[in-house]
Parts: C-alpha cells; structure tokens; sequence
C-alpha cells in the first residue's frame, strides 16, 4: 500500500516530521502493539514511518503527513481497543485505507457495527467504509446489488446479514443460490446425477456457512430446509416469502434469468445480489443481466446499489495488488503485447 503523503503535492507533508505519544494502560497498550509490535510493524510498512517504542509510548518519524496518519491510526485503535474490539494485525491495513480515503473518519463507526458473531466467537463487521455502506443499505432496503471485485467482502457479509437475521427472528429461512456457469464448463461433462453436478458451484455458499454456523448446526438447518443452497434454475416458478435471499456471481445470469430471480420475491422477504461485472462468463453473445438491472433498476425506491473497488479488498494483499494490474493492462493490450499472437499475425498475413 502506497502511503497516502507520497501522492500529496503540498511541501509541508513531504518534510520530515516526528510525533511522540503515550497510551496510559498498560493491557491495553500490549493489545495496541501486538505481539513483538507485530501491530507496530504493519503500521510501520502500510504508512512509510519508523516506530521506536518507549515504554507504553512510542516515537514516530518520517515524512509530515504520514507521520499524522500513522499517529491517528494508533490513538482510534487505542480507542476501539478500550471499546473492547478484538484486533488483528490486518485491521490497521483497513484502517489505514478508511483513512486515506476519508481523512479523520471515525474508524468505531465501521469497526463496532457487529454483523454477526460466529460460533468461534469471532466479531464479523465492516473493515471499509464501502462494506459499512453496503450493510447499512442492506437493513434499510428490500432488495440491494453489491457489485464489484473479488474479495471485498460482497457475499460473505451477506450471508452475515442473513444468519443474523435468521437468528434474530427477522427471516424464517435463508434461500442461497447462483447461477451454473463458470469459465465456460458445461454441467454435462461433470460426473453425478443434477446435484452432484452443481454442488462444486455452490461449494463457496456452503463455506461461508459453515464458517459462521459451524459445520454440524449448518448441515442440520440444511436438512431440515431452513437454510436452502441450490443453483438459480431452481428457482423458477417460485414465490419467496418470509426469506432472506443471495443470489451469488449474479454476473453470470441472463437477462431472463434476472428478471425470474427478482420476480421471486415475496412478502417479508429481501434480497442481496451480488457479482463482479469483470468476470461475465457467459457465452458470447448473451448480455450480463446484472449489468442491465444495475441500469434499469436504478432510480427505484428500495433498491440500492452498492459499489466496491479493490480499495475494499480484505483478502491476501496481493489480490488488490492483482486487480489494480488487471485494471491498468486490458486483455486486448496484453494481447496486443504477446509475442506469440504477432506470429500468428504474421501467419495469416
């Protein structure tokens, strides 16, 4: 991550600047440095400073504003660890994001927003503030499209959501489904009846899931239909009440099948859908239907559309690295590039 002071054209935050601060608890100062200052470290590496501790205090340098964004970094974890957020190193690589993009936001309105708190008593919240919007869009809208890259977060939050509401009474079931198609494979070639065939697609569904359920609870609310996980197909011809309804990789769906999924949709019921519009797998030449519903369904009330950017990436910090070089070089430039394809040029000439 690139320090957000390298990219400032104003001189006063590119000369060298240095800021002491104390932290009065001593547990709570352990928590805030972390493990050998494994904390301390990832805020040295993500700003673009050098850390010296000194007690329960520390000595910041390096160039003027990154010197104030490692500074604030460090006093509101302070805060939200007093708060009692249980941090992890990668927070304050979130953090930092949230603050580059926002300068003085106030990281406890992200961090503290509990989504869901799975049976490993691990807190699943907001690390963005594109993830704060979409969770917030999602409890005040019926129907809400997350859309953007892999790994910021879209269906997993979502299946958060949707736990919490079947746990909390707001949902009687939770219906997940996605479309069969991935990377141009047909289910004909794959081995097993129907649902051995599309189990491999719904596999992510399945994981989250158990992730947040455990596997035993997960598979008994299966069994006994509350949880329903099945590819789109299944859906037609049904009316979805009383649900909380993820319609997962919707890039790859149709127009028509769009359309279907939407007119599902029955009394107390909402709707997240999610997909990465650069990853349509669909045979040439059928159209995306997310990319048609996020422009005829816009301007309606109750439905939002949340965007994402690799900004929001949470996963391995290489992912938002890839996807920031995907963006920069199109596929036709690369081609273009490819020694191999100008023989080929050539061959046809």
């Amino acid at each position: 991550m690139q320090p957000l002071a390298k990219q400032q054209k104003n001189n006063s935050t590119l000369q060298p600047s240095s800021r002491d601060l104390d932290f009065s608890d001593n547990a709570l100062t352990a928590i805030l440095f972390g493990e050998l200052n494994k904390n301390l470290q990832t805020v040295e590496r993500c700003c673009g400073v050098t850390i010296h501790v000194r007690g329960n205090g520390v000595h910041i340098t390096g160039l003027g504003h990154e010197v104030e964004l490692a500074a604030e970094l460090l006093e509101q974890f302070y805060g939200l660890i007093r708060k009692g957020l249980k941090v992890f190193s990668s927070d304050f690589a979130f953090g930092l994001r949230v603050l580059e993009s926002t300068p003085h936001a106030k990281l406890d309105k992200i961090f503290l927003d509990k989504v869901y708190i799975t049976t490993q008593n691990r807190i699943i919240s907001p690390k963005t503030g594109n993830q704060k919007n979409y969770i917030d869009s999602i409890r005040t809208n019926d129907i809400v499209f997350g859309i953007g890259p892999a790994g910021t977060g879209k269906t997993y939050l979502a299946v958060a959501m949707a736990v919490s509401a079947l746990t909390n009474g707001q949902a009687r079931s939770i219906i997940l489904t996605r479309p069969a198609v991935e990377a141009g494979e047909k289910l004909g070639f794959l081995p097993g009846d129907l649902a051995q065939k599309v189990n491999p697609y719904l596999r992510p569904l399945y994981d989250a899931l158990s992730d947040m359920l455990g596997p035993e609870k997960s598979a008994t609310l299966i069994e006994q239909g509350i949880i329903e996980i099945a590819p789109l197909a299944f859906m037609r011809g049904r009316t979805l009440s009383n649900a909380f309804i993820i319609l997962d990789e919707a890039q790859n769906t149709t127009r028509e099948q769009m359309k279907m999924f939407l007119t599902r949709i029955g009394f107390d019921s909402q709707a997240v859908i999610t997909g990465d519009i650069t990853q349509v797998d669909l045979p040439v030449p059928k159209q995306s239907g997310l990319l048609e519903a996020r422009k005829v369904l816009d301007a309606i009330e109750g439905i939002a559309f949340c965007p994402f950017t690799q900004v929001d990436v949470v996963r391995h910090p290489l992912v938002q690295k890839i996807i920031t070089a995907y963006e920069m070089k199109p596929e036709s430039n690369v081609a273009t590039d490819n020694p191999h394809s100008t023989i080929i040029k050539r061959q046809h000439h």
